[in-house]
């Protein structure tokens, strides 16, 4: 079966920390561009961040750049966002998502990541930043 995985969720604090894993089963990951969207209650899914497929190249989106890191472990076959001096606005359940490379089009995580052709989503984690 072919399918994301996401775990590490969980209930933190303002200014806490957690890293969410995404890992892929009956499939791997190296020719796929991954990235991470988040939906809050009552918003529209958003793009949180994109790595590409050599894991050189990464993006963005404003609010949790500076605090937030994606990563890439292809001999683990698996994708992590590392999130610091996490807020309550991050609160939301986390997708990780996996787009074939095509190359010129979907591989380096260009401004137009958001809309790539993902083939593959996860099931979210919740991510819950709470006093």
């Amino acid at each position: 079966q072919l399918q994301l995985v996401e775990s590490g969720g969980g209930l933190v604090q303002p200014g806490g920390s957690l890293t969410l894993s995404c890992a892929a089963s009956g499939f791997t990951l190296d020719d796929y561009v991954i990235a991470w969207f988040r939906q809050a209650p009552g918003k529209e899914r958003e793009g949180v961040s994109c790595i590409g497929t050599s894991g050189g190249r990464t993006n963005y989106e404003d609010s949790v750049k500076g605090r937030f890191t994606i990563s890439r472990d292809n001999a683990k076959n698996t994708v992590y966002l590392q999130m610091n001096s996490l807020q309550p606005e991050d609160t939301a359940i986390y997708y990780c998502a996996a787009g074939r490379r095509i190359p010129g089009v979907q591989s380096t995580c260009g401004v137009t990541w958001r809309s790539y052709k993902y083939d593959y989503w996860g099931q979210g984690t919740q991510v819950t930043v709470s006093s």
